[in-house]
């Protein structure tokens, strides 16, 4: 069983007529026998349309029923059951009723099409998911129901239903699209003429691109080699000269000359990287011919004219538009050039555009490095060779060495030119060969002391000495150049692993990165600047080395990172051929500027989400702890100040004894509430200075039952630097807390003991412990663990408690008590000059 077939009748706008043309269909088919049934159709109480549904098989719905409220859907079981051979189905971009056999209507469609069944159904262009922010920005409607572009890109047949947008507001106002009370809202706010015009345009535009995909589509399949002109489509060949933005515009004038015109510019490199285009004049060119609606294309190829030639086939172009060659007129003795080639090789089916500029004839002048790099003394010492070393070694076969033979002096002067040639490259090679050959001329061929050669022989053997010197020299020269750029080339490659390094580990500093491009190209400043419109002044976002710039025209270097960010470095000018490591760091430093901001924003986000959970967890505080102790407060006050009744001194000590306790539990929660505002601000400063434990420890166990708390705090204890008030609340938190889970007649034990340069409190209960997982969970605030009362606090003692230890340099954390409970340890530094602990205190209180 084969796949069913798709056809789908795309509109601008309701009310087009989509549905009255897919039951007309519809019934076109019937009438030539084909079995169609209507699976799902809605008119929406259009007459005309209800009218074209007569004659025609509809099946029933399926009822679902949502919210009280029973709606209609269509019914897919129903329709794989009765399996017609062409199913219609309105409204592709539906959204069903939840509860259905698809959350999507197209879904259902998919269903009927892997079971055989041919579909026809309706959609209008708003409806497409890529244009939904398209359409948002014309109509300020953002369509909720939405269909993916794929699925109707895979239909098999797309018929566009098409209408002015003045027939349709026509349509309208005749009542055969919508209710008489709803014409006027329709006409004056989505359907108004600049919105009907919009939607027209895109689902023209939408259906023109299917239709050169399938026209493509039929090329590839049928092998169609020629050019079909169905559409003009002008490639611009680029060469990165000055002249491309000339081009350009030539290209765009020429489109525009036809409807659906397309311009597309295309930049050929060569295959082995090397090429004198300049990156920035192709940035600029790029930028022009995308801002005039046309798209740049850069691919590699050896040979230019080929690879243009086969670009422009591949995307059926029909014209070409090409500069006139910026070479001089004698270089076209050695080829016919590019544009010439093209014209000639394009065929009956391109036309080639070939346009003047002001660059032509003027030579390429594109910044090609030629010249060797060999280094300031080499090539000193290669001129050095190659030139002196041909006269000394003239005197020296003159004089001592009179009787060599000609064959062996032109292998000496070869030496000699080899020597230059590796020491200084190709010039000191050529000036060696040349002083070589006329001294082996003068002095060693006859007849000697004249510049003529008598024998031929001879002068076979001085061209061979010159034609081995000048390609030894070239050679060597060559091999000296593609070294230098292998050089580079490593050492842009790692620059380039280290920002790529960078960005997988996620690194943001902007400073560091900045300070790595500076040492880089040894500039004295780089800065990042930035600008919020075209209008605004620059400002510096950072920078380092010396005092940046203030805008990118007085920098030496400037790398514009889009409209409104540059680098800026100064120093001295950078040749072209760094611009390409240059902009790999200006789009990093884009990234890390952005990736700071993001990182800074999710920071202040978490700060508030922070804060307004404190502030949810406050009025939860606030609803139900601070009104318990003030209901007790009130009814206390109450009923002293209730004249009815005659209360007995015992009655009144017990009732002031209630209003004293709920004030206590309010004072105690207001300064727990008063000191983690606090800590959320960061206002908390510790007055640190030596004190001793068991002076402060103590005064914290003022708020507890004496019987319920057990003190080891050894008098032998070194000091400790704190602020006496901090700590004092933070052990009085802490214990409050051992106590209040500490089985009844099992003390709280408080111990002290020096450790190394650290002094540890330790408050150990027997309560019923904390899981590992919850241990670091208890020091937030408003975090009550376990199944204690609403009445017992609202669980800021312990973030108290924390906040004001790690206030003063010092640590708390929670740890299992051995044999049941848990164990709060409060580590606090030790007085730097304090004496070591005797070895006796030191077992006494381990």
């Amino acid at each position: 069983m084969g796949r069913g077939k798709l056809r789908i009748y795309l509109g601008a706008a309701p009310g087009v007529g989509k549905t009255y043309s897919m039951l007309s269909e519809a019934h076109r088919r019937v009438e030539r026998g084909t079995d169609c049934a209507v699976a799902f159709v809605e008119h929406h109480g259009r007459p005309r349309t209800e009218v074209m549904l007569h004659g025609l098989e509809t099946m029933s719905r399926a009822e679902i029923q949502y919210r009280d409220t029973v709606f209609t859907e269509m019914d897919v079981d129903a329709v794989l059951a009765r399996k017609p051979a062409v199913a219609l189905v309105d409204e592709l971009a539906h959204t069903n009723v939840p509860g259905s056999r698809n959350a999507k209507r197209w879904q259902d469609v998919e269903e009927l099409l892997a079971a055989g069944i041919d579909v026809v159904s309706t959609v209008n262009i708003q409806h497409l998911e890529s244009l939904g922010d398209v359409v948002e920005s014309i109509t300020g409607v953002r369509q909720r129901e939405t269909v993916p572009d794929e699925v109707v890109r895979r239909a098999d047949q797309i018929e566009l239903v098409d209408m002015s947008p003045q027939a349709l507001r026509r349509r309208m106002a005749h009542g055969n699209v919508y209710k008489p009370d709803k014409v006027d809202a329709a006409l004056s706010n989505y359907f108004r003429p600049g919105n009907l015009t919009a939607l027209r345009e895109l689902a023209l535009l939408w259906t023109a691109d299917r239709v050169d995909e399938y026209l493509q589509e039929y090329r590839t399949e049928h092998r169609v080699s020629r050019i079909w002109g169905s559409r003009e489509r002008i490639v611009v060949g680029l060469t990165g000269g000055p002249e491309g933005r000339t081009l350009i515009r030539r290209a765009v004038r020429l489109a525009e000359k036809g409807a659906g015109g397309e311009v597309l510019a295309v930049y050929i490199s060569r295959s082995d990287g090397l090429t004198a285009a300049s990156p920035k004049e192709l940035a600029v060119q790029r930028t022009l011919v995308e801002d005039l609606g046309g798209t740049f294309h850069h691919i590699v190829g050896d040979d230019i004219p080929v690879g243009l030639l086969d670009f422009s086939r591949g995307v059926n172009a029909t014209q070409i538009v090409l500069g006139v060659s910026r070479r001089r007129s004698w270089q076209y003795a050695f080829s016919p050039g590019v544009s010439a080639t093209v014209a000639r090789e394009s065929g009956p089916d391109l036309d080639v555009h070939i346009v003047t500029h002001d660059e032509a004839a003027k030579g390429r002048n594109l910044p090609v490095a030629r010249r060797a790099k060999l280094g300031r003394s080499r090539t000193i010492w290669g001129w050095l060779v190659g030139i002196a070393g041909p006269v000394l070694l003239t005197l020296l076969l003159s004089g001592a060495l009179p009787e060599m033979g000609l064959a062996n002096d032109v292998l000496l002067f070869l030496t000699l030119t080899v020597a230059a040639a590796l020491l200084g490259g190709l010039r000191p090679a050529l000036a060696s060969a040349a002083v070589g050959s006329l001294l082996l001329n003068y002095y060693f061929t006859p007849p000697v002391h004249e510049l003529t050669i008598a024998d031929p022989k001879n002068v076979v053997a001085l061209v061979i000495f010159v034609g081995v010197a000048i390609s030894v020299a070239s050679v060597v020269d060559l091999a000296a150049r593609r070294t230098h750029q292998a050089a580079r080339l490593r050492a842009e490659a790692e620059t380039l692993s280290f920002l790529a390094g960078s960005v997988l580990r996620g690194e943001t500093s902007l400073d560091a990165l900045l300070e790595r491009l500076r040492e880089t190209f040894a500039m004295e400043s780089v800065a990042l600047l930035e600008r919020h419109d075209d209008t605004d002044p620059w400002s510096c976002v950072a920078f380092v080395g010396t005092r940046p710039v203030g805008r990118p025209e007085d920098a030496d270097v400037d790398m514009p990172v889009g409209d409104h960010l540059a680098l800026a470095l100064t120093g001295r000018v950078l040749p072209g051929e760094d611009r390409r490591v240059l902009g790999a760091f200006a789009a990093q430093a884009a990234v890390v500027l952005d990736r700071q901001r993001l990182v800074d924003e999710a920071e202040e986000a978490r700060r508030i989400a922070e804060g307004n959970k404190i502030r949810t967890s406050l009025l939860a505080a606030v609803s139900h702890d601070l009104r318990t102790p003030l209901a007790g407060i009130k009814a206390s006050v109450s009923s002293l100040r209730s004249d009815d009744v005659e209360w007995s001194e015992e009655d009144r000590a017990e009732l002031l004894a209630n209003v004293e306790e709920g004030a206590d539990r309010l004072d105690h929660l207001v300064g727990n509430l008063l000191d983690v505002s606090r800590l959320e601000t960061g206002t908390v400063t510790a007055v640190l200075r030596q004190t001793d434990l068991d002076e402060v420890v103590p005064m914290a166990l003022v708020g507890v039952p004496d019987d319920s708390v057990e003190l080891d705090i050894p008098e032998t204890l070194p000091m400790v630097v704190v602020d006496r008030g901090l700590l004092e609340r933070a052990v009085a938190n802490i214990v409050e807390n051992a106590v209040k889970y500490s089985p009844a007649r099992m003390p709280v034990l408080i111990a002290a003991s020096a450790i190394a340069d650290r002094v540890e409190v330790r408050v150990v209960d027997r309560g019923p412990g904390v899981p590992d997982e919850a241990k670091d969970r208890i020091f937030g605030a408003f975090q009550r663990y376990g199944d204690a009362p609403r009445g017992a606090g609202v669980g800021l003692g312990l973030a108290v408690a924390r906040g004001f230890v790690e206030a003063m340099g010092g640590t708390v954390t929670a740890e299992d008590t051995p044999g049941g409970g848990l164990t709060m340890t409060i580590s606090l530094r030790m007085e730097d000059d304090a004496p070591p602990l005797p070895t006796d205190a030191a077992t006494e209180t381990t």
